[in-house]
């Protein structure tokens, strides 16, 4: 059976509990999980028993019901070899700036964060590895917007809409497109408190990298000021060129020339 959007219904409930017991901290009780996803108790326990012999969940000794092993394997495969070239250069970007360290894909019509180092601070910036975002509001989704034709963003942009999270979100089509021609310009983009106020994100889009990516720094916009963000940009850019030199040799890579630092 399908639903109305042509999922096949069965694969979309399981689905909904894996991503129900992901939101739940890896775990939670079947009443619950069924509550969370409107689903009958028979019928969620019949697809966590499937899963559970696959091994994607396990059932523990209070019978609460945990995520498993199982997907440990698929998520290996399914992270961009990038990801792991990706790591010391993120290691070394948060070392110079005491900021989170982000790289992201495109993951159909949205941005998919695959690596990260986050933030020393005590206040930090962070997304986690695994999540998925509309591309118009973010720093990473517009540098990596800004690497494709503008039919392409006109295609994702009538996909996902163009919500506005605050204030300085951009909500037309028109000036998101002029905002990626800047960004395409200068060589990197900027989310300026446009998902979350006060939050300042700084991307470059890592050249020839397959799917097209970004790497970025983030943090309070406080912290991350005008006397910085040049110092940052240009860190970012040679990462960038490293990473992109990475992905050119199929991610097996390892960048060693060193980040620029503040100072």
């Amino acid at each position: 059976m399908t639903n109305a959007t042509g999922d096949v219904q069965s694969v979309a409930r399981a689905f909904d509990l894996l991503e129900a017991l992901a939101a739940s901290d890896g775990e939670d009780t079947l009443a619950a999980l069924a509550d969370r996803c409107g689903l009958a108790v028979p019928t969620a326990h019949r697809l966590l028993g499937t899963l559970q012999r696959r091994g994607y969940v396990r059932r523990l000794e209070d019978r609460r019901y945990a995520l498993g092993a199982g997907l440990i394997g698929l998520g290996r495969v399914a992270v961009p070899p990038l990801a792991d070239a990706a790591m010391p250069v993120l290691r070394e970007l948060e070392d110079a700036f005491h900021e989170t360290a982000n790289l992201a894909v495109l993951d159909g019509d949205l941005v998919l964060y695959v690596a990260q180092v986050p933030s020393r601070q005590r206040m930090r910036m962070f997304t986690e590895v695994g999540r998925r975002v509309l591309p118009h509001a973010s720093g990473v989704g517009k540098a990596i917007l800004s690497t494709l034709p503008d039919a392409r963003v006109r295609e994702i942009i009538a996909s996902t809409g163009l919500p506005r999270f605050t204030p300085t979100t951009i909500t037309d089509a028109d000036a998101l497109l002029a905002d990626l021609r800047e960004a395409r310009r200068r060589g990197f983009a900027v989310d300026d408190g446009e998902r979350e106020v006060g939050v300042r994100c700084i991307a470059v889009p890592v050249p020839g990298s397959s799917p097209a990516a970004a790497i970025s720094i983030s943090g309070p916009s406080a912290r991350i000021n005008d006397e910085l963000a040049g110092t940052v940009t240009r860190a970012l850019q040679e990462a960038a060129a490293r990473l992109g030199d990475a992905a050119a040799e199929g991610g097996s890579a390892r960048a060693s020339a060193p980040v620029d630092r503040p100072g």
